[in-house]
């Protein structure tokens, strides 16, 4: 019988943020590109789950950090982070996705630049809940 796959683990968008601003792990968005542009958490590494299912390689910046995987609502990252930890790369996957990231109030950096937090892109720009991420 062949060996189960590993199971990933989980984080919460807060605890993701903070391992992310103290440089002990960086975060992986696996959104498409233009949901990624419309605004990702700052500092995101980009890399759509189609690439990484394709076993395209994790941006140089990942390399020897814990990953944490991050789409808009958990779902596809939660797949990304199956595929990382089968690669043997430690990852978690944050639960929510961006849309809990920001109903958390985290930063979220958006095409004018900004950096702002939820309803705000930095620039002056509001957006509404219901806007895609």
């Amino acid at each position: 019988m062949p060996p189960l796959p590993p199971n990933p683990g989980q984080t919460t968008p807060a605890q993701a943020h903070q391992l992310a601003r103290a440089g002990a792990a960086v975060l992986l968005d696996v959104r498409e590109r233009g949901e990624f542009t419309a605004g990702h958490a700052p500092g995101a590494l980009h890399l759509p789950l189609i690439a990484l299912a394709a076993r395209e390689p994790l941006p140089p910046e990942a390399d020897g950090l814990l990953v944490l995987a991050i789409c808009h609502s958990g779902n596809r990252s939660a797949r990304a982070a199956q595929l990382l930890a089968e690669r043997g790369v430690e990852v978690l996957n944050v639960v929510g996705g961006m849309a809990a990231w920001e109903r958390a109030g985290l930063p979220v950096t958006t095409p004018g630049g900004g950096s702002g937090s939820s309803g705000s892109d930095g620039g002056g720009n509001s957006r509404d809940a219901g806007d895609a991420i």
